[in-house]
Parts: C-alpha cells; structure tokens; sequence
C-alpha cells in the first residue's frame, strides 16, 4: 500500500480527523504564559525558612494560593521597592482572586534585614505578604536550589553596603509546583494574565 492509499484508508476511516482534532485540543489546552514556563524543572522545589513572626514555613503552608517568590533585601533603592509595588498592584488587578496570591519574599541581607525592619517593609506594600529571613547558611542553601545570585559590595561604612542580586520572580501553582520564572520587569499586565491563567487550570 502507498502513501497516498494509507492517507486515502485514514481519512475514510475517519481517524486521520480525529487525530486532527487531538493535536489541536493539546495545543489549545497548553496555556500561554507571557513568563517563562519552567514547568518540571528539578531546583527551586520549596523552602523551610522562619518569616518575620519567628514562624517555620514552607511551601505547604500556601497550598491553594499562587506563589510569588522573590529575593531581595529592605534597603534596595530600585528593584526591589519597584517589584513590591508592582506585586501589589498585581494582587489588586485580580480582583475577588487577590486573597489566592501569596507574594513571598526572600531577604538576601539577613544581617541588616532584622523581624521588625521586614515587617515594616512588607506593610508598606501589604500586610499579607510573608517575609523569610533565612541564617547565613540557610541563605547559601536556598540561594543554591534556586539558582539565585547574591553579593555583599561594600559601602563607605560597614552598615552602607548594597547587595547586588537576581531579580525575577519564581512562581508557583496552586498545589505548590514550581510553574514560570518571571523576570524583572515584565510589567503588571503580564503577571496578571499569567496569573490567572493558573489560577484558572487549577
């Protein structure tokens, strides 16, 4: 049987449509993230790092909220305050399905980033969104499963130094796996259209 009589068999058969129809329904239930779809990926699998309150957390503690993770630090003069800002806005654009977003911040400066300085921090954007100050050793680790670059660069004076960092943003679903990366400075539109494209195959 030649080519032509095996397509001529399938399309008789029906079954050269339906598979037609299969490929189609696959990409169309495939979202299309204006982020980075990391989905699968092997690092960046969770956390187990005390918050503001003295309080353990993981990943576990969030289930049925989006995840929003970032790493900075307090006295960051752009991105940082600017990422905040943003996730703010962000929490707000969703509407009824702001309280399913949990915006979670890493600080990469535990020596200056102290309970009550990230306290104050997190309120100034919203009072819902969870700090973690991790111990020097427990920064090194976490900033190594994620693949987070940080470095101390010294000030004029021991306490005026800045941290330089990564900037973007993991992200996770609902059920707590790690889904997109978002990088710095994709703008509020993008995140919330990713957003509630998880929030909506949930």
């Amino acid at each position: 049987m030649n080519k032509r009589q095996v397509l001529r068999l399938l399309a008789l058969t029906g079954f050269g449509a339906a598979a037609g129809s299969a490929l189609v329904a696959c990409s169309e239930n495939k979202p299309s993230f204006t982020a980075v779809d990391i989905t699968g990926a092997d690092y960046a699998k969770g956390f187990s790092l005390t918050d503001a309150d003295g309080k353990q957390r993981t990943l576990a503690d969030f289930k049925g909220k989006v995840v929003v993770m970032f790493f900075g630090y307090a006295q960051c003069p752009d991105v940082c305050p600017t990422t905040m800002t943003e996730m703010a806005q962000v929490k707000q654009q969703l509407g009824s399905d702001g309280d399913k977003l949990q915006v979670v911040f890493v600080t990469v400066d535990p020596e200056r980033d102290t309970p009550e300085v990230m306290k104050a921090y997190m309120g100034a954007f919203d009072p819902a969104f969870v700090a973690l100050i991790p111990t020097p050793e427990q920064l090194a680790s976490v900033t190594k499963d994620y693949k987070v670059y940080y470095k101390k660069v010294e000030g004029k004076t021991p306490t005026s130094y800045s941290m330089d960092h990564s900037a973007a943003s993991f992200i996770y679903d609902t059920e707590g796996r790690l889904r997109l990366y978002s990088r710095y400075g994709a703008g509020v539109p993008a995140m919330v259209s990713d957003l509630k494209l998880l929030l909506k195959s949930a």
